[in-house]
């Protein structure tokens, strides 16, 4: 009896655990390895997404809080209306941004595309949104960083806060750059914005990134290989940040997400890895509006009037303040926007719009959920191509069997080379260097079909020596294959490619000249900081400023400097200042662009002439520059170019991509010298054994953006030092690496 009553009391027991159980919505279990990477392991998709919003908030709350207050738009209420937001790669003022988010996201448009998505997909947004909250109620006011400790914007979070961030990463490489333009648009006759609106030229967004994917008749297995080597912010929302998600049977993928993502967006799993770079495809199309002579609120569309849809946004401002009203206005080819520097004006006449092809594009998210649960590039292949999900990267793939895929496959405009012919406006040709205008004033110029450009129409290489992007366009991602020519909406065809491609080409040859690639070669390539603007103009200016009494400090610096761009080359900082000058001016080549050459032209610097003196001129004013900032034209680029982490300046290599440097850094002025703000960010060499994946990397910024926490700096100590990190991925090497007490939270 007495065994009877001990097992019915085991029984009820058990059933009770297994029903508290069947109760929780969310579980996950967070590892933390070297560098405080998160392994988040569950048993469900709700749990992963749980695991990495409570990880993500551990390591960056403050930076994310204030990134769900910009998308809600307000910024004005929280932080003033004219001090600035990051949108991207640009700083705007808040009250531009706001009345941007708050007339540009259409909540109940995204809601109900929402409810449309992926089961698995909508549990990781409900599981990220859970774990984001169970860390702000673990944690509580005391328990935050000092940055954003007791601020009334950080707050919990629902659904729609993720889908206004997911809806601004869409946005990022189109009409998010033009916020300020469609913010302060505004009729003839109003009062003119307190801010004027201009469209970044073409460059100035910074945005890039290299990447390689080596098939097995290039490397040292056989196998597959991918280097990665995404150029991004190293502050603000698009700082990467590693994770590593375990669902068994379901996904186990490692890489890096950004802020909102609840799985990563670049990584590897055990049969492929993949790396992305922006594409060089434009993704929105201006509109050029005829407007009623009587009304510039009212454009015509095939001799028809149509009036464009006006909306009252309130902004929000600080305590005591009352709110801002401004209007927007929309058409059916989208919001109206106004472009000084292009001519894009709103007048009696004409107004113009912006279209965005990424507007309400919620199919990245299972698009990315399809490339980190691949098991072949073919179906990286298929995942891109079936849905025209990914909003404005380059894919690039290789697998274990050695295939390796470059797929510049994205959400682009369905517009022809004809139909952009036919509807060109007045100011196209004008336009044409950073965008395509068409004629509002015809339906016909509308974009075809559902308005995405076909996968048929778009660039597709699969190989198995190599392939490789550096952000130019889809025409050579192998200079022994160039692509058959496309839309203009995919970019340019057989015009002359930067120097940063040129130099990957250069490089990437090179290496495998000297044999066949492996983790040693391929992290040489990357970090080999070699400046190939360098290469094909310090010797002519060097023979042409010798003996020049203005220049000889200068010209002796760069005699005595290495031409690369690492921590302890002397002269690179003279050598930047004095490319930034001559890069862009006409005539510098004596040798001009040859498309049958694209690699190789333009060369052959000008040194006589007026020309010659413009050169002498700019390393003069370069070096008096440096002279202005207490910056020696010989000192050592590690003393000069570093990141401060704490009272500690850390040496950063590295150079800009303008001087055909591949590990980019572009810096900004601080005292003492210059500050990277934008560049080589997660940086991973990924092959395969028959164990499965190999893989070295470092984040060059670190873990976490909150000066307290130990991963505020370390990683970026290894990258000053070229460091790498091979990274753990199965159980035991997890275990092995294993940083304090696994943690296991549910609710």
């Amino acid at each position: 009896m007495r065994f009877t009553i001990l097992a019915a009391t085991a029984l009820v027991a058990s059933m009770s655990c297994a029903s508290a159980e069947a109760r929780l919505r969310y579980k996950a279990e967070i590892v933390r390895t070297t560098f405080g990477i998160p392994h988040i392991k569950a048993t469900d998709w709700q749990g992963i997404g749980y695991g990495v919003g409570y990880a993500y908030a551990q390591d960056n709350v403050c930076m994310l809080a204030e990134e769900f207050a910009t998308v809600a738009g307000e910024r004005s209420r929280w932080f003033g209306p004219d001090a600035k937001a990051t949108l991207g790669f640009q700083q705007v003022d808040n009250m531009s941004s706001d009345v941007f988010f708050r007339s540009v996201i259409d909540l109940p448009k995204l809601r109900a595309g929402a409810s449309k998505q992926s089961r698995e997909t909508k549990l990781l947004a409900a599981g990220y949104v859970a774990g984001y909250n169970r860390f702000l109620r673990d944690t509580g006011v005391p328990g935050m960083p000092a940055e954003c400790r007791g601020k009334p914007w950080v707050r919990p979070i629902t659904t729609d806060d993720t889908l206004r961030l997911t809806e601004k990463i869409m946005l990022l490489a189109g009409s998010l750059a033009l916020a300020p333009a469609i913010a302060n648009a505004a009729p003839p006759g109003t009062a003119p914005a307190k801010v004027s609106a201009v469209l970044p030229k073409e460059g100035e967004l910074g945005i890039g990134s290299n990447g390689w994917a080596f098939g097995g008749d290039v490397t040292a297995n056989g196998r597959g290989m991918v280097i990665g080597n995404p150029h991004f912010p190293w502050f603000g929302p698009s700082r990467f940040w590693q994770v590593h998600v375990t669902l068994p049977g379901k996904i186990d993928t490692m890489g890096v997400a950004i802020a909102g993502s609840p799985i990563p967006t670049l990584g590897f799993n055990k049969d492929i890895a993949w790396t992305h770079t922006v594409t060089a495809a434009r993704h929105f199309t201006f509109y050029q509006l005829t407007l009623d002579p009587s009304d510039p609120t009212v454009y015509m569309v095939d001799g028809k009037p149509e009036k464009m849809a006006a909306r009252s946004i309130s902004v929000p401002m600080p305590a005591g303040v009352p709110p801002v009203v401004r209007t927007v206005y929309s058409t059916r080819f989208g919001p109206v926007a106004t472009i000084d520097r292009l001519g894009m004006r709103w007048d009696r006449v004409n107004a113009f719009t912006v279209r965005d092809v990424n507007s309400g594009n919620q199919r990245s998210l299972a698009t990315w959920l399809r490339i980190a649960r691949a098991k072949n590039v073919g179906e990286v292949r298929d995942a891109v191509t079936q849905t025209l999900g990914i909003p404005w990267v380059n894919t690039i793939s290789a697998d274990r069997y050695g295939n390796a895929l470059h797929a510049d496959m994205t959400a682009v405009p369905n517009v022809s080379a004809g139909l952009a012919k036919a509807c060109a406006g007045q100011l196209s040709a004008r336009v044409g260097a950073q965008a395509v205008l068409l004629d509002g004033s015809r339906s016909a110029c509308a974009w075809a079909g559902d308005g995405l450009l076909p996968a048929s129409e778009q660039a597709v290489y699969e190989r198995r020596d190599y392939v490789t992007n550096s952000n130019d366009s889809y025409w050579l991602s192998n200079p022994r294959a160039p692509f058959r020519a496309l839309s203009p909406m995919m970019g340019a065809h057989e015009q002359a490619i930067s120097l940063r491609t040129r130099s990957n080409f250069i490089e990437t040859d090179a290496a495998l000249a000297a044999g066949k690639m492996d983790h040693v070669r391929a992290e040489a390539l990357v970090f080999g900081n070699k400046s190939l603007a360098a290469d094909m103009a310090v010797a002519p200016l060097l023979a042409l400023c010798e003996g020049e009494g203005e220049v000889a400090k200068p010209c002796a610096a760069l005699k005595g400097w290495d031409r690369r761009f690492d921590g302890g080359s002397r002269g690179s900082a003279l050598f930047v200042q004095f490319w930034n000058k001559v890069q862009g001016q006409s005539g510098l080549w004596a040798v001009p662009f040859d498309p049958k050459d694209p690699v190789n032209t333009p060369r052959d610097l000008v040194t006589e002439g007026e020309q010659g003196a413009k050169l002498l001129k700019a390393l003069a004013e370069a070096a008096a520059e440096l002279d202005t900032m207490g910056v020696a034209l010989d000192a050592r680029w590690g003393e000069v170019h570093f990141a401060p982490r704490g009272k500690q300046r850390i040496a950063i290599h590295g150079g800009p991509g303008a001087a055909g440097v591949l590990n980019v850094q572009q810096s900004r002025p601080i005292e003492g010298g210059f500050e990277p703000v934008h560049g080589s960010s997660y940086l991973q060499v990924v092959g395969f054994d028959d164990e499965g994946p190999v893989a070295d990397a470092i984040l060059s910024y670190s873990q976490s953006t909150d000066p307290a926490s130990p991963h505020y700096g370390d990683q970026t100590r290894e990258y000053s030092a070229k460091r790498w990190h091979r990274l753990p991925f199965t159980p035991a090497q997890i275990a092995a690496e294993q940083d304090g007490k696994a943690l296991r939270i549910s609710e």
